[in-house]
């Protein structure tokens, strides 16, 4: 991959950076949308581009299961079928086989899942995954990896981290062997896991760098842990990841955590959370959160955000969005999402141009000035984690009943 650090700020990790895809250059940091079904829900291609998106990110799992990769291929790949001519990422599956474990049953050699859909039985590997995406035809292409829970004790960490890296040098080997079969190229990242263990995490990264993949993503954080510790853990990974390739931090996130995360040496961000908290009645501004249904906004004139230029806040105000929003009205949810996505685009895109000017420093500041951070409801998380993983096993019992 062609991989070029423009710029590095004098104070912190943070730097602006570009690579190089047959559908195109992007410039980091930057925030993919997150297309699990190769749409962006509500959005189309154009509103998208609108929105100076460059890069968005697909579900292999999804993607496979529906509408089935025998109508991808038939469409000519992933970019004809949804109209996206710009670069498209996908994951690996791996995430789902954590989100999805009440279905499935992991091996050494392989994961039996249950479709979500209607029960039928699918086996994933990380060749499986390998030729998958290869049929999907994205431009980048995670490796197959296993995503540990939070909490897990050290032996279980330690024993799927020897698993993902088997997993992923099996993917790294098969890759090798594949053909691009729409005429572009493919490249492939890495995934360093290990849970919240910083030795794993260094053994994951040095066992990775070896293999030479184009690009690093870290996964394994986000998923119920403390956000201090995530940002621990991130200040001690990303100054050993291989420099000179893209560094991605997978499933994040919220503002906030973009803005911690490009200051720890983070180029890439993916989350679901500005489309689907839009459609939950959430927008994002640069003065924090706004909660249509809170009575506050019924008679609230306002734009959305006044110092924000999309299409929703050009022509409408809180009190109308809430309005939609009430009535249960999709043109609603279709403004929420395309001003949250404007959003979160055009957050990366001024912290990339402060690195740029040398002032990314003030530029934190005054954002951290402005938004209020949520606070951390870690331990909650992990108790209602935990109830949604035994009522699951509790289903998937009755069924096989």
């Amino acid at each position: 991959m062609n991989f070029k650090i423009l710029s590095k700020d004098a104070n912190s990790l943070a730097r602006a950076c570009r690579f190089e895809t047959d559908h195109g250059a992007v410039e980091t940091p930057i925030f993919m949308p997150v297309g699990t079904h190769g749409v962006v829900k509500t959005l189309t291609p154009a509103e998208l581009d609108d929105c100076r998106a460059q890069i968005i990110l697909g579900n292999t799992y999804h993607l496979f299961l529906r509408p089935g990769l025998e109508v991808i291929q038939g469409a000519g790949g992933l970019h004809r079928f949804n109209g996206w001519k710009k670069p498209i990422l996908t994951d690996s599956g791996g995430f789902q086989v954590f989100s999805l474990s009440h279905l499935g049953k992991i091996t050494d050699e392989e994961v039996k899942f249950r479709s979500h859909i209607d029960g039928t039985e699918y086996t994933l590997s990380p060749e499986i995954s390998m030729e998958i995406q290869n049929s999907l035809g994205s431009d980048i292409i995670m490796a197959f990896d296993e995503c540990t829970p939070y909490p897990c004790n050290y032996e279980y960490a330690q024993k799927s981290l020897k698993r993902t890296h088997e997993w992923e040098y099996r993917s790294k080997t098969h890759f090798d062997k594949l053909k691009p079969l729409y005429g572009h190229r493919q490249f492939l990242f890495g995934i360093v896991q290990g849970s919240v263990y910083p030795d794993l995490r260094q053994e994951s990264i040095e066992t990775l760098g070896v293999m030479d993949f184009d690009g690093y993503a870290v996964g394994g954080l986000a998923v119920g842990e403390p956000k201090e510790k995530m940002y621990e853990l991130l200040g001690q990974i990303s100054p050993n990841l291989p420099e000179n390739a893209p560094h991605y931090l997978m499933g994040v996130g919220k503002p906030e955590d973009i803005i911690r995360g490009i200051a720890l040496g983070i180029d890439m961000f993916d989350c679901v959370l500005p489309s689907r908290n839009a459609r939950n009645g959430t927008l994002y501004t640069w003065n924090g959160r706004i909660v249509l249904k809170q009575a506050q906004y019924r008679m609230d004139f306002n734009p959305p955000d006044e110092k924000c230029d999309c299409y929703a806040c050009r022509n409408f105000s809180r009190a109308y969005l809430r309005h939609l929003y009430m009535g249960g009205e999709m043109t609603g949810l279709r403004l929420n999402t395309l001003h949250n996505i404007h959003f979160f685009l055009e957050l990366v895109a001024k912290a990339r141009e402060s690195i740029r000017n040398g002032v990314f420093g003030e530029f934190q500041a005054e954002f951290f000035h402005n938004y209020p951070e949520e606070p951390d409801h870690w331990e909650t998380n992990v108790v209602h984690r935990e109830e949604r993983r035994k009522k699951h096993l509790e289903e998937n019992a009755n069924r096989s009943e």
